[in-house]
C-alpha cells in the first residue's frame, strides 16, 4: 500500500509546500522566526506564482475559487494544499456552476487543470466554462442587474452595499491574469483560443483502463483507485510535488472532481444506509495527503443530500478542509415563499480550515443567499 504510506506522511503541515528559498520574492507576510543557521536560505519565503497571494492571517498561499465573493467568505481564498468540498444542490445546477468557475479561474491564471468526472467527458466540461468579464464592463453589468432587481428601495441599497463589500476594488482595462480573482459571464462561453492554450489533464472514468496501484481491492472502489493513481502521477511527474522543487517556473495544479461518491464512481454510499464508507473516506485521506505535499488545490462536488447515514457525512466533512453547502429552492416550499422570492437558494459556509490545528473554524457570517442572474452568480446577506 505504497501510495497510502507515501501520502500519509504528508498530511501534516503545509508550510513547507509554499516556501521557497528565492531571495527575489520577499513579502511583508513573511513569518519571523529564529535563524536555523547564518544563511538567508534558512528563511521560508512564499513563492511568486500567478493567480496566488499570501493570506493576511497566516501567510498561507491562496488561490481564488473563481468567485471573489466566496473567496472573501473563506478568508481570502482557497489555501494551496487543501480540499474544498461543495455539497451539491438537489439538481446539481448551481454546484456545477461553481465547479466551472473554479476551472475557469485556473485557465485565466495559466494554472494546470486536472478535471475528473464519471458523468461528463472533461473535454466537454471545458467547453462549457463561462467567459471572463472585462473589468471596465463589470461594474456597469452589476449596476444594471441591481437596478432591475425588484425590491424596496431601502433593501436595494443595503444589498448593493453588501455586494460591494464582498467585491475587490475594480480596475479599468481588460481582464488581467495578474489580478487575484476574476468575474465571469454565465451567459457566454470561454473563448476557444483560451481553452486551447491551456494545459489540462482529463480523467473520464468510463474510458480509463485497469489500475496498477498497489492497494487491496476491498479497501477502495475501482474508480477511486484509478483516480488516485492518475492524480499521483501528474503531481510527481510534472513537478508539483513540494518535496521535489520544480525546475521550471512554479505553477499551481487545480484539481476538480465532479460528483464524487455517486454510484457513477462505483460507490454504493448513496444507495444504501450502510454503504462502504471506508472506500470514500480512505480516498479523501490519501488525496489530502497528496495535496499537503504539493502545489495544488482541489474542489470536489458531492451529492451529500443522497447520503442517508449522517455519520458518514460527518466523517467526510472532517476529511475535508473547507466545506460549502448549496441549498436550492427548486422544488421546495421556499420557491413560492415570498420571503425568498429574490433568491435562488441558500449558501452555507459549514467549515473553514484552521491549518496545522486539530480543530476547524466556523464562519460567523450567517443568512447567506445566492442568485443566478443574467450574467452573474451573486452571494448576498439575506434580507427578511
Amino acid at each position: 500500500m505504497a501510495a497510502v504510506a507515501t501520502c500519509g506522511t504528508g498530511a501534516g503541515s503545509t508550510g513547507s509546500v509554499v516556501a521557497a528559498g528565492s531571495k527575489n520574492h520577499v513579502t511583508s507576510f513573511q513569518r519571523r522566526g529564529p535563524r536555523a543557521s547564518g544563511s538567508d536560505s534558512s528563511y521560508s519565503r512564499l513563492v511568486s506564482i500567478a493567480g496566488t497571494r499570501p493570506s493576511v492571517r497566516n501567510g498561507q498561499l491562496l488561490v481564488s475559487t473563481g468567485l471573489p465573493a466566496l473567496d472573501q467568505l473563506l478568508g481570502g481564498g482557497l489555501a494551496v494544499g487543501t480540499v474544498l468540498l461543495i455539497e451539491e444542490d438537489k439538481y446539481n445546477i448551481y454546484s456545477s456552476l461553481l465547479f466551472k468557475y473554479f476551472l475557469a479561474e485556473g485557465i485565466i491564471n495559466g494554472h494546470t487543470l486536472l478535471v475528473a468526472s464519471a458523468k461528463e467527458d472533461p473535454a466537454d466540461i471545458l467547453q462549457e466554462l463561462p467567459a471572463p468579464l472585462l473589468d471596465d464592463n463589470f461594474k456597469k453589468d452589476f449596476d444594471e442587474e441591481a437596478c432591475n432587481h425588484k425590491t424596496a428601495e431601502s433593501n436595494i441599497k443595503m444589498k448593493i452595499a453588501w455586494r460591494y463589500q464582498l467585491l475587490p476594488k475594480m480596475e479599468a482595462g481588460p481582464v488581467s491574469s495578474s489580478r487575484f480573482g476574476h468575474y465571469y459571464d454565465a451567459s457566454k462561453k470561454m473563448p476557444q483560443e483560451l481553452i486551447e492554450a491551456s494545459k489540462w489533464h482529463g480523467f473520464f472514468f468510463p474510458e480509463k483502463s485497469s489500475s496498477t496501484l498497489n492497494i487491496e481491492p476491498c479497501s477502495l472502489t475501482h474508480g477511486y483507485i484509478k483516480l488516485l493513481q492518475f492524480i499521483q502521477n501528474i503531481i510527481y511527474e510534472e513537478g508539483f510535488d513540494g518535496s521535489n522543487p520544480q525546475k521550471k517556473q512554479k505553477n499551481i495544479l487545480r484539481i476538480g472532481i465532479q460528483n464524487l461518491g455517486s454510484p457513477l464512481w462505483g460507490d454504493d454510499i448513496c444507495c444504501t444506509e450502510n454503504g462502504n464508507s471506508h472506500s470514500l473516506t480512505k480516498f479523501l485521506y490519501v488525496l489530502r495527503g497528496l495535496l499537503r505535499t504539493s502545489l495544488s488545490a482541489c474542489m470536489i462536488t458531492m451529492p451529500t443530500h443522497l447520503i442517508q447515514n449522517k455519520a458518514i457525512i460527518s466523517r467526510v466533512t472532517n476529511l475535508s478542509d473547507t466545506v460549502v453547502g448549496l441549498e436550492s429552492f427548486i422544488g421546495s416550499e421556499r420557491e413560492t415563499n415570498p420571503l425568498y422570492k429574490d433568491y435562488h437558494g441558500l449558501i452555507h459556509i459549514r467549515q473553514i480550515p484552521r491549518l496545522n490545528n486539530l480543530i476547524y473554524d466556523v464562519s460567523d457570517v450567517k443568512d447567506l443567499a445566492f442568485k443566478l442572474k443574467r450574467k452573474l452568480f451573486t452571494i448576498e446577506r439575506r434580507v427578511e
